[in-house]
């Protein structure tokens, strides 16, 4: 969008400072944003699961990208299924309510695959998300995405607001969570690569697909959602490079050295059994494709981990 300026708008993001949020932006200030534009709230200043301080931080602004949420992966959705519900779906809907009592002209909330139904036709298009129950072990927390999206159509309804959602798919990079209890897939089988020589336990039979999308990518189509899409329809941020749990291991096992044995815990959950994004309504709304193959991101985030953590 060629008349879009960043350089005179107040941008919150929320969870600017975390994984994807790091991403956005410093795409935002390579647009033309000013820095003392964007405010990036701290989750230990500004618990977002209270009105007050939702009030607060979207005071004055002109744009919210909402990134914050509290997620993990399989293991922590399945061990806290009524924190992920509560905290996310409260601090959701009080931000987007927040937002449209300060007359914020635009929020862009970020959505997630996990809403989609467990037995989604593949590649999942946006059409299908209200055409079934989530995976069991997210469905707690997809449903609170779910959530945004209803929410922003009604009050693009009732108050005219422009709410806009993508829905994004798994995201992996430099900078990303790899911390043994919360990390999802790649993390936490690259680290597990990486610190241990013997042997590798993996969740599930590794039968399960995904779709993953790189960090800068992901930013890309959040930003580009943030210049473009004034509709009240969803929009996948994804690729369409499907891979399953075993194969993409394989190749971080290449990619990593590593050399041990490796053992498929089936007593655990393996998740949805395929996930892959449809991206042509982003190809054609936002002008979006992803630029980084899988084998390229896996290398720069190995690279990364071992010179941050090893």
């Amino acid at each position: 969008m060629k008349d879009f300026r960043w350089d005179n708008l107040n941008v919150l993001v929320t969870g600017g400072s975390g994984f994807i949020g790091s991403y956005v932006v410093e795409k935002l200030l390579q647009r033309g944003a000013k820095e003392s534009n964007i405010l990036i709230p701290r989750s230990f200043q500004y618990d977002l699961t209270e009105m007050k301080n939702c009030l607060e931080v979207v005071k004055d602004m002109d744009m919210v990208i909402h990134l914050a949420a509290v997620v993990g992966g399989i293991g922590y959705t399945k061990k806290h299924p009524g924190t992920s519900f509560y905290k996310n779906m409260i601090m959701n809907v009080q931000l987007m309510e927040a937002a449209r009592i300060k007359g914020v002209k635009k929020f862009v909330s970020i959505g997630s695959a996990c809403s989609y139904p467990k037995h989604a036709p593949v590649p999942f298009k946006e059409e299908d998300l209200f055409n079934g129950y989530p995976e069991e072990t997210n469905a707690s927390y997809g449903y609170t995405k779910l959530m945004m999206l209803v929410q922003s159509q009604a009050y693009r309804q009732e108050f005219g607001m422009n709410a806009v959602v993508v829905v994004p798919f798994n995201a992996y990079g430099p900078r990303d969570n790899f911390d043994r209890d919360t990390s999802h897939v790649i993390p936490a089988l690259i680290r597990k690569c990486l610190e241990n020589q013997d042997e590798i336990v993996v969740w599930g039979d590794g039968s399960p697909s995904r779709s993953f999308i790189y960090a800068e990518d992901f930013a890309e189509g959040v930003v580009l959602a943030a210049e473009k899409l004034n509709e009240p329809i969803p929009v996948n941020i994804g690729t369409d490079e499907e891979i399953t749990i075993k194969d993409l291991l394989e190749k971080i096992i290449r990619l990593t050295g590593f050399k041990g044995r490796i053992v498929y815990d089936t007593s655990k959950p393996n998740g949805q059994p395929r996930r892959c994004a449809s991206i042509k309504r982003a190809r054609e709304l936002l002008g979006f494709t992803p630029k980084w193959t899988l084998e390229e991101g896996l290398k720069r985030t190995i690279e990364w981990y071992k010179e941050n953590y090893m």
